[in-house]
């Protein structure tokens, strides 16, 4: 197919339950650049799922589930989160039909965490602190293999913002589903805990990470240095990592490299065309 004859329907599924965020705007700005530098006519639409219960349908080529506040474990049986689910496995039964062009589906943070929960690859629990700033992410054996990751070092950075962890991996559900682990966070030798999961390829077309891929680093630096925001850093995280965060979003090999290759190379292996 080529898709410079057609519109690219994208379709963002918003879990942000209206709480002030950067990720909506940064997924929109990514789309919009990768749109224009491929020449590609592209129509973005938005879903609120937590509070409006809305959910796209299988008419859009490409899907992205945003982050969100809260527990990922405890909205079982709430409407949207039956609604985001039933939303799953309608794009599942499409692309279970061989007669059908395959639809891509990206999660992040905590759409990665539910839908870890969702297919049972993992314990999706709270974690002992929150985990907040600029950190290395290390790619495994299947990450160096892994196209979304075209590009990338090893390790690369990536924004991390969570109270919650995907650990204890089952391997063998992840074998049963033909999943891989592709990236772990970082090495923390002074505690005694597990390494969280933190990207997973959970089929050809699916794909989630834990962090997030879509941040950018002069928004979210100019952000960061507002005065109220800065406050609130400093009250809950201390001032180094306010400094620290500050010091490494200006680093153009850290988030803006992460920025600049995960989510396009997301939208260019969706549309079968990897754009270099």
């Amino acid at each position: 197919m080529n898709w410079n004859d057609r519109k690219i329907k994208i379709a963002v599924l918003d879990l942000y339950e209206g709480h002030v965020n950067q990720g909506m705007r940064c997924i929109r700005e990514i789309v919009n650049t990768w749109g224009e530098q491929n020449e590609f006519d592209i129509t973005y639409t938005e879903f609120d799922v937590r509070q409006k219960l809305e959910v796209p349908d299988t008419s859009y080529d490409i899907y992205i589930s945003s982050g969100g506040p809260g527990s990922p474990i405890d909205t079982v049986d709430t409407e949207w989160e039956k609604k985001y689910f039933g939303w799953l496995k309608q794009v599942e039964k499409w692309n279970n039909n061989l007669a059908n062009e395959p639809k891509h589906v990206f999660f992040i943070c905590h759409s990665f965490q539910l839908v870890c929960r969702h297919y049972g690859i993992g314990n999706v629990c709270k974690r002992k602190s929150t985990s907040f700033g600029v950190f290395p992410i290390h790619k495994l054996s299947d990450g160096n293999d892994e196209v979304i990751f075209d590009g990338l070092r090893d390790p690369f950075y990536a924004v991390d913002s969570r109270d919650y962890q995907v650990i204890e991996p089952n391997h063998n559900r992840l074998r049963e589903m033909g999943a891989k682990i592709l990236a772990i966070e970082k090495n923390r030798s002074h505690v005694p805990y597990e390494r969280a999961i933190m990207a997973v390829r959970f089929n050809e077309y699916f794909i989630g990470t834990q962090f997030h891929p879509e941040a950018d680093a002069t928004g979210m630096s100019m952000y960061l240095q507002r005065e109220d925001k800065k406050a609130t850093v400093i009250e809950n995280h201390g001032e180094e990592k306010w400094k620290s965060m500050i010091e490494q979003l200006g680093d153009p090999e850290k988030i803006r490299w992460t920025y600049s290759h995960i989510l396009p190379n997301f939208l260019n292996q969706a549309v079968g065309e990897f754009v270099m």
